[in-house]
């Protein structure tokens, strides 16, 4: 068969498009079912590169079989079907295959840097490093080998190692942009934030259409509270890739930051309808009708989130506020006892719960609720302050005077803590204990004398007690 003219490139390569590729496959195919391997060897390998360019698998590992047939000792035969195999993610087939090409050729170090990534991928990360530094003993000046030493260490998060041989990369090369993006991601993974932008600024540079390389700056700037920042790199990304969802998610979070309430509800939108199998973002347009007091809505957009996710504990939560707040008690109820069940460490649940309990006058259910609370967290002084103050309403008196000392080890001079201990000591007729409570309470917050004065409107006939209100007086 005839075969079209090759097209030059600019750079002055040969080039095929992919239809034009595959048709120098398929003549190639031809050439091997017609036993003329040999004779058109040059061919048969310009075909492979294609079926490597255009990630045409199985067609590569038939021409590379055929090859190895005629010659079986050709190291760079065996590197590529391990190559191809790789592609494949047949990897322990493919580092049998490079450890025959290295056999045949221990020098050559694209096969050292092809067989770290089939190690890699088989758990061997102490033989892939033992791999990428014998491959730099050959060449201590490529920077390739120190790129994937860095991409080695980055993915069993050792980021401090990852960093030193990214740097060490741009330090060669300050133009490979790989090397930049991955560092940017490390310093990220630190915390490192300011480093982090920096580096993406420096691959951005290089590479100023990168969809991704912007929407990993927003996220920098999101992370740095820099809202405005975050929204131009979110909006550069949409510009350069509409349908990428998470670009549209993130600005629309950084627009609700900067309270462009409309913009961020777009953008939600959006971001739902490129994936309307994301329940995060349901769940945030959910929180946005919520800040609106759109109630209704919000309860809408939790529900489709439990649609997709039924163990989404922070949509039960928000759902059960939002029933709360519209009235529907025993459905807030329900969805709170739901989102206890889902996690290990239901805090919020318990106290949300004991609340609507306490609304509802279910006294005894809002304190075993309380302690829940409190079991889980017990350095939580406002849910303690809130048991405390529901065992004082339920008459259980003794228990109250327990939680308000509690109270008062987290916040030593929480006066109102010592005022519910005063109330109490009056209750059980423990008069000078309750003197001493309110003599601290008075000494930490003096306003406390009128709120005193109007729950014990009999204190005016008595002289102690007047006594101690005139001597704190400010």
């Amino acid at each position: 068969m005839s075969f079209p003219e090759d097209y030059l490139g600019d750079d002055y390569d040969t080039y095929y498009d992919e239809n034009e590729a595959k048709a120098k496959i398929k003549t190639c195919k031809e050439y091997i079912e017609n036993g003329q391997v040999l004779a058109f060897l040059d061919f048969i390998e310009d075909s492979i590169q294609l079926c490597l360019e255009y990630d045409l698998i199985e067609d590569g590992l038939y021409i590379i079989d055929a090859v190895l047939s005629v010659a079986p000792y050709n190291s760079e035969a065996w590197q590529y079907k391990g190559i191809f195999l790789n592609n494949s993610f047949l990897f322990d087939e493919a580092y049998k295959c490079f450890q025959k090409s290295l056999s045949l050729n221990p020098n050559d170090v694209e096969t050292y840097i092809n067989i770290s990534i089939a190690e890699d991928n088989l758990g061997l990360f102490d033989d892939a490093v033992d791999s990428l530094k014998k491959a730099l003993l050959i060449e201590p000046g490529n920077e390739e080998i120190i790129f994937n030493l860095g991409v080695l260490y980055e993915k069993k998060e050792k980021f401090n190692e990852a960093i030193g041989y990214f740097n060490k990369t741009v330090q060669m090369d300050k133009n490979y942009a790989e090397a930049w993006y991955e560092l940017g991601y490390c310093y990220e993974s630190m915390d490192q934030l300011n480093s982090a932008s920096y580096s993406y600024d420096m691959y951005l540079e290089i590479e100023p259409d990168s969809f991704t390389g912007w929407y990993n700056k927003g996220i920098v700037h999101l992370r740095q509270e820099q809202f405005e920042k975050a929204i131009n790199a979110f909006e550069l990304s949409i510009a350069l890739k509409d349908d990428f969802s998470s670009s549209w998610f993130n600005c629309g979070f950084a627009y609700a930051k900067t309270g462009r309430t409309q913009d961020a509800m777009n953008s939600y939108k959006k971001a739902y309808e490129l994936d309307p199998y994301d329940e995060t973002v349901l769940f945030n347009l959910g929180q946005l009708y919520e800040e609106l007091d759109s109630y209704p809505q919000a309860i809408k957009c939790y529900t489709e989130a439990l649609k997709l996710d039924a163990e989404y504990y922070e949509a039960f939560l928000a759902r059960g506020y939002c029933y709360d707040v519209v009235g529907k008690y025993q459905l807030a109820l329900k969805d709170f006892n739901s989102a206890i069940a889902l996690t290990s460490n239901p805090e919020d649940a318990w106290f949300a719960k004991a609340d609507l309990e306490y609304s509802l006058g279910q006294m005894n259910d809002s304190i075993e609720s309380f302690k829940k609370a409190v079991e889980i967290n017990p350095d939580n002084f406002h849910s303690r302050l809130k048991l405390a103050e529901t065992l004082f309403e339920a008459g259980r008196w003794l228990e109250a005077l327990n939680a308000y000392d509690e109270c008062i080890k987290l916040k030593p001079k929480h006066a109102n803590s010592f005022y519910g201990k005063a109330k109490i000591h009056f209750l059980i007729s423990q008069t000078n204990e309750a003197i001493e409570c309110l003599r601290s309470a008075f000494e930490l917050d003096p306003n406390i004398r009128n709120e005193f004065t109007r729950d014990y409107p009999e204190v005016k006939s008595s002289k102690l007690f007047t006594k101690l209100i005139d001597d704190n007086k400010s």
